[in-house]
């Protein structure tokens, strides 16, 4: 009796979960499963669905027969039983025996077995000019990093065999006391220095010769750090797993922080720009046009309509000429010109009688003999407010201080008010 042929069913969902070609080598679903678990981990925040979903697809296709049968039948002839099942694992055990170990290696709630610890994230900073922001751009940095060494795996040893450090008992850490007086001790921790805090020791003539028993080489790694549109100063952009490796230990990310220099003509808030333009006076009154250099380049034509006046300390607005959004670059904020008008230090006699032809006349403020007889000369001078408020606070400032000087024993004086 025949067997009924399994019909065909989605054979590219777990390709595409993982994010990699039907034709993806091994090596590629290992990279691709490892970059996307540690993002979507639950103990770092991420999707639990997600997060088994990845498992699960990863530990069909890194099965030889049972990615044979998915390409060629699909995910119903897994669950049909094709191939030893589809999915009957825990997905944080797939995990941990993909980094080394099992449970949670970012601190969280689970218990299965030992955790592994998370190595550190490496922090860089990433100065970028405000026309990067504003057009985007891509940087490729060079660094350098720890990778565990290929011809041990990480072991440090040919054999992959180490002992017990007889320094620390194996825990990697030893503690000192010191005397700090009668009856009076400090106990301090602090890294074994045999073994380096790693808890093992490994002999000489059994040392890797690539790794020289350190477990892990150097290794020049360029990242291409993408600078999107409309990204804002002190934002991160992160490469997951990419910091330095270490035996046992989940790798960190590493970790861009965006550093904007200052402009020497746009001033950034948010999604608008503000620029700086000063007009003499006879532009405010009679018009003006200029050309404005952009951030990408492109010349803005600035004018007044005919007639307008331009008050000073005034602003205009000009509508999506501002920063791109971040993740909706087609929208901008705006562009505000703050409007400074220069005024003339003196006019001659002829020129003040020509402004008084011209310009709007003034209210009638002419005084009577007898009105003129009756006030006082006064003089105007020429003054810095904030020249001003600095000497009067500081003025204030001694006062008070040779105030309480003159109390006796320096005491404060408290005033009482008697109904």
């Amino acid at each position: 009796m025949f067997g009924r042929a399994p019909k065909k069913s989605d054979n590219t969902k777990y390709y595409e979960i993982l994010g990699v070609s039907k034709s993806a080598s091994p090596d590629d679903l290992k990279r691709a499963y490892k970059k996307a678990a540690i993002k979507n981990h639950p103990d770092k925040g991420g999707d639990p669905e997600k997060f088994k979903e990845l498992a699960h697809a990863y530990e069909v296709l890194s099965d030889p027969e049972k990615r044979e049968i998915y390409d060629e039948y699909g995910e119903d002839a897994l669950k049909e039983g094709m191939g030893g099942g589809g999915g009957g694992h825990d997905p944080f055990d797939i995990f941990g025996s993909f980094f080394g170990g099992g449970g949670s290696p970012f601190g969280g709630g689970s218990s299965r077995g030992r955790r592994q610890r998370r190595g550190e994230d490496v922090v860089h900073p990433l100065k970028v000019s405000l026309e990067d922001l504003y057009s985007g751009t891509s940087k490729k940095l060079s660094l350098s990093r720890n990778v565990l060494c290929s011809k041990c795996s990480g072991k440090g040893s040919k054999s992959g065999a180490s002992t017990k450090c007889a320094g620390c008992q194996g825990t990697g850490m030893k503690v000192s006391i010191r005397h700090l007086g009668p009856s009076m001790i400090q106990q301090m921790q602090h890294a074994c220095n045999e073994c380096k805090g790693t808890g093992e020791t490994i002999n000489d003539r059994d040392r890797c010769p690539q790794c020289k028993g350190e477990k892990v080489v150097q290794e020049k790694k360029v990242l291409d750090v993408n600078v999107e549109k409309g990204m804002q100063n002190g934002q991160k952009i992160t490469f997951p797993g990419e910091a330095d490796e270490a035996p046992d230990t989940v790798t960190g990310d590493i970790v861009f922080v965006l550093q904007q220099k200052e402009h020497p003509k746009f001033k950034r808030k948010a999604e608008d720009l503000f620029v700086e333009h000063t007009l003499s006076l006879t532009d405010a009154l009679c018009g003006f046009q200029f050309v404005l250099s952009h951030l990408d380049g492109r010349q803005l034509l600035i004018k007044t309509n005919p007639g307008e006046v331009i008050k000073p300390d005034s602003y205009k607005a000009i509508n999506d000429e501002g920063m791109p959004l971040y993740t909706r670059p087609f929208m901008r904020g705006k562009l505000y010109i703050h409007f400074n008008v220069e005024f003339p230090e003196s006019l001659s006699p002829d020129q003040v009688k020509s402004l008084e032809a011209v310009l709007p006349s003034k209210p009638s403020s002419k005084l009577t003999d007898m009105e003129l007889d009756e006030c006082e000369e006064t003089t105007l001078n020429d003054v810095n407010m904030e020249e001003e408020s600095r000497r009067k606070q500081q003025q204030a400032q001694q006062e008070a201080y040779d105030e309480d000087d003159d109390m006796p024993g320096g005491a404060q004086r408290v005033q009482c008010a008697q109904q």
